[in-house]
């Protein structure tokens, strides 16, 4: 595996030498989600974009939200859907403007005609002037805010403006991180955030059990992804996680997408408050 230098944001997939599977050779729908719609954030690289072929091959609709300097990935995309006449909706824009995460919940609503499942999969690990995670007597006020408004407060703000427009069978599927079940010594406010997500999903699906929305999260391992590059995570490094793990590597977008549509599709009626691992057999961060 070959990523692009880390601690620059956002890093494109499309500088990865060679890239990670999104399941774009392996996926095969069988119109699990046909004609629902979805909007998926951070859809333009990673995990999204796995989720994105995904759904479109179980025949939902998607809309995509993603920052405008990750538009190359989001071309790269779309010109690999348009061979096999798939397309999807690009919403750009900044998810720290809470008005913009309103907007776009009823952009994504007016385009699809209607919103059945949002993912609220973007997210922020903590780079600030090219430095990433560091003891906390060296963590910036700056970064900590930026990873909650990024990780928690959009996410909020995605639920607030959605539910109201969500029917019944309706679902949310977050994207949380092994790293809820370990320990990073200098990630205290990346784990912190991503908890505040889990106790969300806990708590948001007992509060919208009455409405039919179901709540879930899906908790990856360490993910060969340009997250990963932003978190700082070295080629070194990967090889030195990768000999840790049962599975000699770690994991690929590809295998997690089907958690996603295991948890969108309409038929796991019963399937709320859960989160789900895909680990490798070791808990880790995303």
């Amino acid at each position: 595996m070959n990523p692009p230098p880390p601690g620059k944001f956002p890093i494109l997939q499309t500088s990865f030498e060679t890239p990670p599977d999104c399941g774009e050779y392996s996926y095969r729908g069988r119109g699990r989600l046909q004609g629902l719609n979805a909007l998926i954030t951070g859809g333009d690289s990673g995990i999204g974009r796995s989720v994105v072929i995904a759904f479109l091959r179980e025949g939902a609709n998607v809309a995509i939200n993603y920052l405008p300097e990750e538009e190359p990935d989001v071309d790269d995309l779309a010109n690999f859907l348009e061979g096999e006449g798939l397309s999807f909706e690009r919403i750009p824009g900044d998810l720290l403007n809470e008005t913009f995460v309103t907007e776009l919940v009823h952009e994504a609503a007016d385009r699809l005609g209607g919103l059945d499942i949002v993912v609220p999969n973007a997210g922020y690990s903590g780079v600030i002037n090219g430095e990433t995670w560091r003891p906390i007597e060296k963590q910036s006020t700056e970064q900590l805010e930026r990873i909650f408004r990024t990780n928690v407060f959009a996410n909020f703000f995605l639920v607030r403006a959605a539910v109201p427009l969500l029917p019944r069978g309706g679902s949310f599927v977050f994207t949380t991180s092994g790293i809820i079940n370990t320990v990073n010594s200098n990630a205290v406010d990346y784990g912190a955030s991503k908890a505040s997500i889990s106790y969300m999903i806990r708590s948001l699906s007992a509060q919208l059990a009455p409405k039919g929305i179901r709540v879930n999260g899906v908790a990856p391992s360490i993910t060969y992804s340009p997250f990963l590059a932003t978190a700082g995570v070295s080629k070194e490094a990967i090889r030195a996680i990768s000999a840790s793990n049962a599975y000699g590597r770690i994991e690929q977008p590809a295998e997690l997408a089907p958690i996603y549509v295991n948890l969108a599709d309409p038929l796991a009626t019963y399937a709320s408050g859960n989160i789900w691992a895909a680990t490798g057999s070791i808990p880790g961060p995303v």
